[in-house]
């Protein structure tokens, strides 16, 4: 009778070591696809996979930004602003590149909600992280901060190097169309002075 219980325990034993294998095993394939489907930015889906395992598991910084992007993606800026706060100052390890992209992320949720003073310092800190051909735009938005916290000597200078940027970098009808958006902008800025 004794040596029937220790089989019976020995085999329960086994069985939820493979029944927790096995869900470890389906955890681990999820955190690939939602990788896989972040890198071919298929943000909603990514999130949806992320955010389940977040309920089960304590996602380090990196899945956690991931997470903000998704919800950027998703014009969710709210949980983009939360998510990316949470983790911001852990990120700083990461490659410049990347980290310039959850900085422009959330200071661009908080430009979407009309937060300018809070977009302000990570607009600024994507700058000095992004790509030259990417700080056109970067520098665009933090003119627009400015501006509309009305400090016109500041906006303008914003614009300026942003006008900079643009002709060095772009040639398309967009990129014409928004250095005539710039220079128009900049003769408001003067009257303002």
């Amino acid at each position: 009778m004794r040596i029937r219980h220790i089989v019976l325990l020995v085999c329960i034993f086994l069985n939820i070591n493979i029944y927790a294998q096995n869900i470890k095993n389906t955890d681990t394939e999820e955190l690939e696809r939602a990788i896989e489907y972040f890198q071919g930015e298929k943000f909603h889906e990514a999130l949806l996979l992320l955010q389940e395992l977040n309920n089960h598991y304590a996602l380090n910084p990196r899945f956690k930004a991931y997470m903000g992007v998704c919800f950027y993606y998703d014009q969710d800026y709210k949980n983009a602003c939360k998510y990316l706060e949470e983790v911001i100052d852990k990120i700083n390890i990461l490659a410049p590149h990347e980290q310039s992209v959850y900085y422009y992320c959330l200071a661009e949720s908080y430009f979407m909600q009309d937060k300018y003073s809070e977009a302000i310092p990570y607009f600024e800190r994507a700058t000095i992280l992004c790509f030259d051909n990417e700080k056109a735009e970067i520098l665009y938005k933090l003119a627009m901060c400015y501006m509309s916290n009305s400090n016109y000597n500041i906006a303008y200078e914003y614009f300026q190097s942003s006008l900079c940027y643009y002709e060095h970098y772009g040639n398309s009808q967009e990129v014409k169309q928004r250095i005539t958006q710039i220079n128009n902008l900049m003769q408001e800025c003067k009257t303002k002075l």
